[in-house]
């Protein structure tokens, strides 16, 4: 019972889209070393399914309303107690600033914390290829946290880029599996590319892996983002 005097509540903003932030829930519990119900975090999971696209604000520059959701949403899961926030969306990370400096509590920053996963969890990595939507592609945070690690940054074709953003927007936030031939041509032109770890860098994706099998190289940002909230919030992560 000692223990369990340590743990913090986990504060998260989801709904973007509301299958990923379901993905991660279930997956924080699979993940959580419990006997019983009381030996679980406690979670405040604010699925906000009608913030604006995140692709779209960055692309427009048009994002006053969307930083003031997240933020609002932010001080929200603050005031309910919350000690440490995560966000089940890595586009939403391009304002990452806005929302930390919105709250007191830390806001886990999935980009920066993925990239530093794959860069020491993985064998002399040099490059690492990011699959994610045109938003976060276009924004550069990806790019940025992996230069500032000292690795190369690889993004796809324009191409394969159309197949990612079908993937992410045409199948799974439209409900359906997704087109595994999408997935596996972007795969081989990162692999072509002479990737060393491909980061799944968009909760859709993260959905997709959990329905399909993928190679060892691919890097789900939504583990690295389970584990750290899990370990963050004083549990105990089991593989």
């Amino acid at each position: 019972m000692e223990e369990l005097k340590n743990r913090k509540m986990l504060g998260i903003i989801g709904g973007m889209g509301p299958e990923a932030s379901c993905y991660f829930y279930e997956n924080v519990i699979a993940h959580t070393k419990a006997e019983k119900d009381q030996e679980h975090i406690d979670m405040v999971l604010l699925s906000h399914a009608s913030m604006p696209d995140r692709t779209e604000a960055i692309r427009t520059g048009d994002d006053t309303h969307l930083i003031n959701l997240l933020c609002n949403d932010a001080r929200t899961l603050e005031t309910l107690g919350a000690s440490n926030i995560a966000i089940t969306c890595n586009t939403s990370h391009y304002f990452y600033k806005h929302i930390q400096n919105a709250v007191k509590i830390p806001v886990i920053n999935m980009i920066q914390e993925s990239v530093n996963y794959a860069v020491h969890r993985y064998d002399n990595v040099k490059r690492v290829g990011i699959m994610a939507t045109d938003g976060t592609i276009g924004s550069k945070i990806y790019h940025k946290a992996c230069r500032k690690a000292g690795v190369t940054p690889v993004q796809p074709s324009a191409e394969r880029q159309a197949d990612v953003m079908s993937l992410i927007y045409d199948d799974i936030k439209a409900g359906k599996s997704g087109d595994r031939a999408k997935f596996d041509r972007v795969v081989s032109e990162f692999m072509r590319k002479g990737c060393d770890v491909i980061i799944l860098a968009c909760t859709e994706l993260s959905v997709f892996k959990g329905k399909h099998e993928v190679a060892s190289i691919c890097l789900d940002a939504m583990d690295v983002l389970v584990e750290e909230s899990i370990r963050r919030s004083g549990a105990e992560y089991v593989e």
